[in-house]
């Protein structure tokens, strides 16, 4: 399997700041394209993977600001990622999404340092309010698109 790598929005193409880099890992297929073009949309430059083997692979070989993964995936789930990523000493930003609280696990697991937790379902703007806030320091909420308003969420407010 390889990663899915999608190009910045055209908004975004050619500032002098480049985006953020986020890798976006969900064994949905569903979810993962939802996400991936939510982001994007957004001026995030997004690449995605399908199960965490291929994540673990794009992170050793690239440089991501945010790591936003599913929890439950064959044959590597989100925490188990997150336990390598710390384990290589990768500092990063990591939004763990569940269709159920993980709250247990990670207690269990203090050092993984997860940022934020995101349930299932979720909204768009639920999604993009999540990764600014931890990519942003309170405060900024200028991103790569501008000011967040639910004016530029995608004209489908569907849960992903």
């Amino acid at each position: 399997m390889t990663v899915k790598k999608t190009s910045r929005s055209r908004e975004s193409a050619g500032k002098p700041n480049p985006p953020h880099r986020i890798l976006v890992v969900d064994d949905n297929e569903d979810v993962r394209r939802l996400n991936t073009e939510v982001l994007a949309n957004s001026g995030f430059t997004v690449d995605a993977a399908a199960d965490g083997a291929v994540a673990w692979n794009a992170l050793r070989l690239n440089d991501y600001d945010l790591l936003l993964t599913d929890h439950g995936m064959p044959p590597v789930n989100g925490l188990h990622l997150v336990k390598k990523l710390r384990a290589a000493r990768m500092a990063m930003p990591v939004i763990m999404v569940s269709g159920m609280e993980p709250a247990k696990e990670l207690r269990r697991h203090p050092w993984l340092q997860i940022d934020a937790t995101l349930l299932k379902p979720y909204t768009p703007g639920e999604l993009l309010a999540t990764v600014r806030n931890v990519l942003y320091a309170p405060g900024d909420t200028a991103g790569p698109a501008g000011p967040f308003s639910l004016k530029s969420e995608p004209s489908n407010n569907s849960p992903l």
